[in-house]
């Protein structure tokens, strides 16, 4: 654990907390530590999560499947960040989600009972881990506020132009790295990957855009 712990520090979850004080955190929250080969699932939909999953090393997608197997991208989970957390914050709620690992990934699993619970000893950040954890959930609610915006735009054309625009701005410049594939920003937008490839030569030719690979340059 020791090795991860810069990253737990790093992350949102424990912003304020100094990792000589994390070590005791840890052991209060009842965390456990798994690894997974590449495609293994985390979690997977109709599982009912106890736990709230944060992310020490390589990365995990968040997935919905229909009964065809149709498959759609809710967001990519990287080192340091949280996947999980509203299901496990509503007791009795099924996963109408999968997590799977796009890479060889370890993960740290917190007991969210634990986590909402005030400990006997009275530790002194775990007011603090609560707050994190509400923020969590805020910010993951804005992620698939946008993601809904996105996806709302009725040609591949205008997804795509609504998700880079959004990518912009988060970011303050207009070159970025997107974190998905072809096929993973396929699925993540709800478009055909053909399609997808289609418009974003068209954009290129257009003089709106350049690009390789997942690198992107917006031309305004």
């Amino acid at each position: 654990m020791e090795e991860f712990l810069p990253v737990i520090a790093s992350s949102p979850l424990f912003s304020g907390v100094s990792e000589n004080e994390l070590t005791a955190m840890l052991s209060c929250l009842g965390t456990r530590t798994e690894r997974f080969p590449k495609d293994a699932f985390l979690l997977r939909a109709g599982d009912m999560a106890d736990s709230v999953g944060l992310v020490l090393s390589g990365s995990v997608l968040v997935i919905q499947e229909d009964v065809w197997g149709n498959r759609n991208i809710l967001s990519k989970v990287g080192p340091g960040q949280t996947f999980a957390v509203a299901f496990a914050c509503a007791p009795g709620s099924a996963l109408n989600v999968s997590v799977s690992a796009e890479m060889p990934t370890t993960a740290m699993f917190l007991n969210v009972k634990r986590v909402l619970t005030v400990c006997p000893s009275a530790c002194e950040h775990h007011s603090r881990i609560i707050r994190n954890l509400l923020g969590e959930l805020a910010e993951k609610n804005l992620r698939f506020s946008e993601k809904l915006t996105h996806m709302g735009q009725r040609t591949t054309r205008a997804k795509l132009l609504s998700y880079f625009s959004a990518e912009a701005q988060k970011r303050g410049t207009y070159e970025f790295d997107v974190p998905f594939s072809r096929q993973q920003l396929a699925d993540y937008l709800a478009v055909e990957r053909s399609g997808l490839s289609l418009e974003l030569g068209k954009l290129r030719d257009e003089g709106l855009i350049e690009f390789h690979k997942s690198h992107f340059v917006l031309k305004v």
